[in-house]
């Protein structure tokens, strides 16, 4: 984790000294709110001195001079202004042609805290409208009302619809598909969402999330959708495609990319063999599985299973029928080394996605909405993503590996 950095004091010159001393003075500070109630108040009338100015610059004469200019000032109006020190009342300088558009304060601006991106930046972080809204009083002394949080995030929806359009990379040696539920209220019941996060590894070794699909249920026609989506954005070739068992994926496959070779999650298949196991047994279980999917070959690698299988079939006879009916998908890998098979079978680029978005899952029970959802789980992504700027390790063995395995479809 990156280390916050903290705001180091200037050294005090002789000017600050006496500024601080006149303000000691001036406002009878004695407490830090002393101080935050000084600067609100000197920041209220720093900005209505440089209206003014602003306003002098606009009608070309100053406010003490005569002028034959048609346009001259006409008062003030009121304006409550949200800013990092609290809300304050603020004087605008009107003009008779209301035709006067002040730079530091603009006509429709009620807030100079930068307050939209802290409650987008609180929102990532999983935190709910009521939360944020409490939060937001607490810290800087004004309300935010829920619905005002919710316009703020929804000025995002454009943001996330541009991205989930945005063109993508011919070629993807491997793509993960993973999924994470949710729950979601939906009048007035609540449902269990997937959101399917699809992360493509390109040429050069770089991550990158290429969509983030929310979906009830899964199927055939579904997953075609999905994947007939990337086509669509410019993605015209993968190799390897890692999901779990999900409902029709394979199908999908080898309709929208028929050279692409399935693999089914090794990880995830270890982790649902599991579940039918004691856990007294399961160490040793895991110990057995290894044996599978770290063989030499395929062949030698349904022989380990058939040992496996019989060695714990009078005790789990369920445990290892999955292996069997979907060896086929479970396969590709082992044409592959070592180190290559590691890249593909285990999820560790994906895993670490996922653990940002369980803390959505720990931070929020329910979610109010699937767009709000949505709008939580983009800018989770851009948060947990925004380091992926190196190849992924052993990428050059990778490629390497894949330019033989794959001739004519790889670039040089």
């Amino acid at each position: 984790m990156a280390k916050k950095e903290v705001y180091k004091i200037k050294p005090l010159t002789e000017g600050k000294k006496n500024v601080i001393a006149s303000l000691i003075e001036e406002y009878d500070i004695e407490t830090a709110e002393d101080i935050q109630e000084a600067l609100r108040d000197l920041l209220g009338g720093t900005i209505k001195g440089m209206m003014e100015a602003e306003m002098n610059d606009h009608l070309g004469y100053d406010s003490y001079e005569r002028s034959e200019n048609d346009n001259y000032r006409n008062g003030t109006k009121k304006k409550r202004i949200r800013s990092n020190y609290g809300e304050f009342e603020l004087d605008v300088p009107q003009d008779r042609k209301s035709n006067f558009d002040p730079k530091i304060v603009k006509k429709r601006q009620k807030d100079i805290s930068e307050i939209d991106h802290k409650i987008i930046s609180m929102y990532a972080k999983g935190m709910t409208t009521r939360q944020i809204s409490d939060q937001i009083e607490e810290i800087y002394g004004f309300e935010c009302s829920e619905g005002f949080i919710s316009d703020v995030t929804d000025k995002i929806l454009q943001e996330v619809s541009d991205w989930q359009n945005r063109p993508l990379n011919r070629i993807y040696p491997i793509v993960f598909i993973d999924a994470v539920h949710f729950s979601v209220r939906e009048d007035n019941r609540i449902k269990k969402l997937a959101a399917y996060v699809i992360l493509g590894i390109d040429t050069d070794g770089i991550k990158d999330i290429l969509s983030l699909q929310i979906g009830e249920n899964e199927s055939s026609k579904y997953w075609l959708g999905v994947l007939n989506e990337l086509k669509n954005r410019g993605v015209e070739d993968i190799m390897i495609i890692c999901a779990d068992g999900l409902t029709g994926i394979k199908e999908a496959i080898q309709h929208a990319f028929p050279k692409a070779e399935y693999q089914r999650c090794i990880v995830h298949q270890i982790r649902n063999t599991l579940k039918y196991v004691s856990y007294k047994d399961k160490k040793a279980f895991a110990g057995d599985l290894k044996t599978i999917y770290l063989s030499p070959s395929e062949k030698q690698g349904f022989v380990n299973l058939e040992k496996v299988k019989n060695k714990w079939e009078s005790k789990y006879p369920n445990a290892m029928k999955s292996w069997e009916q979907n060896w086929d998908v479970l396969t590709p890998i082992f044409k592959f080394s070592q180190d290559v098979r590691k890249v593909i079978y285990t999820t560790n680029a994906i895993e670490s996605l996922n653990s940002t978005y369980k803390k959505l899952n720990r931070q929020r029970s329910i979610f109010p909405s699937d767009t709000a959802l949505m709008k939580a789980l983009y800018l989770s992504t851009l948060q947990a993503t925004k380091r992926w700027t190196q190849p992924i390790r052993n990428w050059g063995k990778v490629y390497g590996e894949f330019s033989i395995m794959y001739p004519d479809r790889m670039p040089e």
